[in-house]
């Protein structure tokens, strides 16, 4: 039976960490009648929080999908997590949604990782409601967090609900819409509620807020627009189309608030994905492009359409491990996925076999016989697809522009316990970094060393965890560093000719190239790789020989750190017949690369964070007197009641140990939250002294 498209909603929850987020999810399972208990994230007995180390540390850490209907409504959701390390997760879910709520801490208004959410959430166009939790917390002020989502976000909300009281007197809402306000009496479990009118005392907030509302909305709609400025009402079920409208359009953020752990509006929250958030119809067509080695084809754009009829089209976002097959959870944008069917991989020229399918929820899974347009689901069998691959049919091959993740900032060094559990390790270590696209390792050729790298401590920690809980491999664990990068400062040309008699045989190859800086768009490589040549210069294998030799010799840079930013441009070559070869080009290009870099002038690159600082005022000259010390820059300073926020970009090198000097310096009272922000050339006193130690 075909899935009613217009009654799905594929979202996802994302917020600041502590702002909500699975107490909000555990909500919605438990009012849509999908669980008959309220898990709780202090207890560790929440449905999407089911990992081990998510329940000790009582934080989420792994995306989780659950399905649950809602008025007539199929919803699947994705509670994703809160903490920076681990971004990728939020990432790679926003990727594939159509649209989101976003939970903001009623007292703290927007944080840092808000900031981030939103960002990437803008990035993949995805309509989202803001939903302000906590308004019964000690120092809730709905005014000023609605206020800090329009100034910090440079977003467009439209308040939908106003407060009846805050903190300790917070005692339910005002629907702006209906005009009702809604008590709450937490007498039992699922809070009961009343709709009355609306208090005399409050009805002239209500009225000006109503109004306000109108006006935002009709500001989208020309018909409601003219309605408006002609004083003729709009009646409830006009004004929740236009907010529809403009919500799906992205023109408008509907804002609603209430407390998900007192239970307090958080069915009106379930009726706000199902009135205001896009389905995959609502959503716009997305565009892939043919793959250049197609037949016949030349990298068109192709318009991918939400048709279960059409040809296939999917696109592979996370993978699990598991034995004995790994799983793997795709969004199907185009045609019909089938248990049992074959697919084609473009991207790595394979075809693959999807031997089983399910419907998640959560840890729990449910085998269906197939997935249309529209639909997220997870699937066992394929075998070299990765995250961020594209899945379709043969004879209509198409690409979907792959997820950028962030570099990694952090690096460990990690030993096997003996060497026989060497092999066992690299095993563990490549399925994790197969799971996890901001997780990777290598191994140093000189020093032997494992080094491995991430987004953060905690990021490493988790990973080292997993490795000795589900992999049975214990490792040895040295203090982390900053994952450096290199670049080059000036463009340079070098030529280099490679000759070598072996025996009887001569080797020859010549190879001229160019490196320079340059400046990637979002989602392109780092090292981007030109190839200036006549056609019939040289074979074109042996093009392919000097693009492998050159990404190879960058990956290590010229000081055993990666490089980026680099373009590297292949002049000109000359080749001998019987006499060059593929490994006679790459050893050239080698050379001749490494020649380059040392003439445009390698440079270090270090890590810049983005942090947000939370102190006392009273302390702000000692923690600003700190933080210039650690050669951090103050680009923005708010004052909150009488906490003052700074927004900081420093150098991870410097902020090691920081959280607790911070609460050194103010008396417990301090917070902090970091997260990648660039890669900036490092002072010349720093990597001199960093150099002298590779």
């Amino acid at each position: 039976m075909s899935l009613d498209l217009t009654k799905v909603r594929n979202i996802g929850i994302a917020a600041h960490i502590d702002a909500g987020k699975t107490t909000t999810t555990e909500r919605f399972l438990y009012y849509t009648g999908k669980t008959h208990r309220i898990g709780e994230v202090d207890d560790g007995t929440t449905i999407t929080d089911f990992d081990q180390e998510e329940q000790q540390r009582g934080i989420t850490i792994y995306s989780a999908a659950v399905s649950c209907p809602w008025r007539d409504h199929t919803l699947n959701l994705i509670d994703t997590p809160g903490h920076v390390d681990f971004t990728a997760e939020v990432e790679r879910s926003l990727r594939v949604l159509d649209g989101a709520i976003v939970v903001f801490d009623a007292k703290e208004g927007v944080e840092a990782q808000s900031e981030t959410v939103w960002r990437q959430a803008g990035k993949y166009h995805v309509p989202k409601i803001c939903f302000i939790n906590k308004m019964d917390k000690v120092g809730a002020d709905f005014a000023a967090s609605f206020a800090s989502i329009r100034d910090r976000l440079g977003a467009n909300p439209v308040a939908v609900q106003i407060p009846i009281g805050a903190e300790g007197y917070f005692e339910g809402l005002i629907d702006l819409v209906a005009m009702k306000a809604v008590y709450y009496f937490p007498d039992k479990v699922g809070c009961r509620f009343e709709e009355r009118t609306i208090p005399a005392e409050l009805e002239q907030v209500a009225r000006r807020a109503r109004h306000a509302l109108e006006e935002r909305v009709a500001e989208t709609c020309d018909r409601l627009m003219e309605k408006f400025i002609n004083d003729e009402p709009l009646d409830s079920e006009e004004l929740r189309a236009g907010l529809r409208a403009a919500t799906v359009a992205d023109k408008l953020q509907p804002v609603f608030c209430g407390s998900s752990l007192k239970n307090v509006g958080v069915r009106r929250l379930l009726d706000a994905v199902v009135d205001y958030l896009p389905s995959p119809l609502d959503m716009p067509p997305i565009t892939g492009r043919t793959p250049v080695s197609g037949k016949g084809k030349s990298g068109q754009d192709i318009e991918i359409l939400c048709d279960p009829a059409k040809p296939l089209v999917a696109y592979v976002f996370k993978i699990v491990f598991e034995k004995p097959m790994d799983v793997y959870f795709v969004r199907v944008y185009q045609g019909t996925l089938k248990s049992g069917s074959r697919v084609f991989n473009p991207g790595r020229e394979r075809k693959e076999n999807i031997s089983r399918m399910f419907r998640v929820f959560a840890k729990k899974r449910e085998a269906i016989e197939q997935a249309e347009a529209g639909d997220i689901v997870a699937v066992m069998g394929l075998k070299e697809s990765q995250t961020g691959d594209t899945l379709c049919e043969v004879r209509s091959p198409v690409l979907l522009e792959k997820i950028e993740f962030p570099e990694t900032v952090i690096s460990m060094r990690v030993e096997p316990m003996s060497s026989a559990d060497r092999e066992k390790m690299i095993g563990a270590l490549s399925m994790l970094m197969r799971e996890n696209p901001t997780f990777e390792f290598n191994l140093n050729q000189e020093s032997g060393q494992m080094i491995i790298s991430g987004m953060g401590e905690l990021h490493l920690e988790v990973l080292l965890n997993r490795m000795r809980r589900d992999y049975n491999v214990d490792v040895r664990v040295y203090p982390p560093q900053v994952s450096y990068r290199e670049t080059v400062c000036a463009a340079a040309e070098v030529a280099d000719e490679f000759r070598r008699q072996l025996g009887d045989k001569s080797m020859y190859a010549k190879v001229r190239l160019r490196v320079e800086p340059f400046q990637p768009t979002a989602g392109a490589e780092h090292v981007e790789f030109v190839n200036q040549l006549p056609p019939d210069r040289i074979r074109s294998e042996y093009v392919g020989a000097v693009e492998t030799a050159v990404r190879e010799a960058a990956g290590t840079g010229q000081h055993g750190y990666r490089m980026i930013n680099v373009r590297i441009t292949l002049l000109d070559a000359e080749q001998r017949d019987g006499e060059s070869s593929e490994l006679s080009f790459e050893a050239a290009a080698r050379r001749a690369f490494d020649q380059a870099a040392v003439a445009a002038g390698a440079a270090l690159l270090e890590p810049v964070m983005r942090a947000q600082i939370v102190i006392p005022e009273s302390c702000f000259g000692t923690v600003s007197g700190d933080l210039t010390r650690r050669r951090g820059v103050v680009k923005d300073s708010n004052l909150r009641g009488d906490r003052r926020i700074l927004d900081v970009e420093v150098p991870l090198r410097e902020m090691f140990g920081y959280a607790t000097e911070l609460r050194s310096l103010t008396q417990g009272r301090g917070s902090c939250s970091i997260e990648p922000s660039h890669y900036a050339l490092a002072p010349k006193n720093i990597s001199n002294a960093i150099l002298s130690m590779v």
